[in-house]
């Protein structure tokens, strides 16, 4: 009765949604364990991707990631994740969404052609800053950004959900295309975990929880991550617990995770691991050390001996402490192993409820739009400036030329002579003339 959210690297567990068969290495676990036959079946399974491709596609808003998620994804530097939280406060004080790239793009840009507005109110904007963001925005957009950002979000209700016979709903995000940027990867789970924990409410302590969050790869979301953002998904670690959410982070190594986090995960489940290496025994001690002793067994050696579909486990007792490391076997499962093909996935997408919901895309006016409409308002501004401008001009030219005819005019009449070098002149200083308010012209238009 337990909602589950596992992001899928490989693609094989979207296999949970198909029965699984009878073959004879399942029957030799039975017979290991002493175990009747298995009831094959499938369980109630939801299928999610960023792309689009692979489940119902997952969205968010560039407000709702916020300037330190989004810095991350962009790696900014602290200067630069400074300028962006500006961006970010400009967008806010003026009343501009930023729902998708191509409105963060546009902000950026706004912020930096008008920095010296800016830089009163909210500090100095430095050009090479604003370009460095701008290229990898680009950057960004090239690894196929644009589906990540823009609307409908996703409706995190739709994951907390139980089917008619009352079992969680799995709800497997597709990541194989995803995985191949670490960094999107990690950023993205993470803002899921952060959204579940500031959506739901203040619960306790549980029975059971809410819903479970597998964190798969989990050394991505602490590699190269600044002080800052460990504090944060400490923060997250910590807290979510209370409003019903447990997590799981799903690693090679026990030293992948800091031990600020480390310390508050109380369930362990731990396969076996090798060491042929000094760096590798370093490895398999520290793995050791995180369990309870058990009097019956040398923790250290058995992860050596571990063999397929065996395990150490060590689970919270009911006082809250940690229960004696256990060496178990894993039950084969009741679903498939490995992948299914797209016909298969295709027909689960199409049968679920929720299709349709999130494929089509809604684009509304966001501040792309709002800065586009702001600068046409401002070329026809400059615009209708530079003819005033140049009406000024003509009308001068004119006022100057009416008066130096009424001045000829009160002069002794021209002989033939006169009149010949007159015209020649007057010619001259026309195109002369002609020139020179070309070149006034000219540069009021540069």
């Amino acid at each position: 009765g337990v909602p589950v959210f596992l992001a899928d690297v490989k693609g094989d567990l979207a296999s949970l949604s198909i029965p699984g068969e009878d073959n004879p290495k399942f029957q030799e676990r039975l017979r290991l364990l002493n175990m009747d036959q298995v009831e094959f079946k499938a369980f109630p399974v939801e299928l999610w991707d960023i792309f689009g491709e692979g489940g119902h596609r997952i969205r968010t808003t560039i407000s709702d990631m916020g300037p330190f998620l989004l810095a991350r994804i962009l790696d900014l530097n602290d200067t630069q994740t400074g300028v962006l939280n500006v961006v970010f406060r400009i967008a806010d004080d003026k009343g501009h969404l930023l729902l998708d790239l191509k409105d963060l793009k546009a902000m950026v840009q706004h912020v930096g052609e008008n920095s010296k507005e800016y830089v009163t109110d909210y500090g100095n904007i430095a050009p090479q800053t604003i370009g460095t963001i701008i290229r990898n925005i680009l950057s960004l957009e090239e690894q196929g950004g644009e589906f990540f950002f823009g609307e409908p979000i996703l409706d995190f209700y739709d994951w907390i959900k139980t089917n008619a016979n009352g079992l969680g709903i799995i709800n497997i995000l597709h990541c194989v295309k995803l995985f191949q940027y670490p960094r999107l990867y990690s950023t993205f789970l993470l803002w899921m975990l952060s959204e579940l924990y500031e959506l739901l409410p203040e619960v306790g302590d549980l029975d059971k929880p809410k819903m479970v969050f597998f964190f798969d790869e989990a050394h991505l979301l602490f590699a190269d991550a600044p002080k800052v953002l460990l504090e944060k998904i400490d923060l997250v670690v910590k807290l979510v617990r209370s409003k019903g959410v447990g997590v799981y982070f799903i690693s090679q190594n026990p030293a992948d995770l800091p031990q600020s986090v480390l310390g508050q995960l109380g369930n362990r489940v731990q396969h076996a691991l090798r060491g042929f290496t000094p760096a590798e025994e370093k490895m398999i001690k520290a793995a050791a050390e995180t369990f309870r002793p058990n009097p019956t067994f040398e923790t250290r050696q058995v992860l050596t001996e571990l063999a397929t579909g065996e395990a150490l486990v060590s689970c919270l007792q009911d006082d809250g402490s940690p229960g004696i490391v256990q060496r178990v076997f894993i039950v084969p499962p009741q679903s498939r192993f490995g992948t299914i093909d797209d016909q298969v996935r295709t027909s689960i997408i199409n049968s679920s409820l929720l299709n349709g919901k999130y494929n089509r895309e809604i684009d509304r006016e966001s501040a792309f739009e709002s800065l586009a409409s702001e600068n046409s308002e401002k070329d026809q501004r400059e615009l209708a400036e530079k003819n005033r401008l140049e009406q000024e001009k003509e009308t001068v030219r004119i006022e100057k030329e009416n008066k130096r005819l009424e001045k000829s005019a009160g002069k002794p009449k021209a002989t033939p002579f006169d009149k010949v070098a007159s015209s020649a002149l007057s010619t001259i200083g026309r195109e002369v003339g002609r020139t020179l308010i070309r070149g006034i012209l000219g540069s009021l238009i540069k």
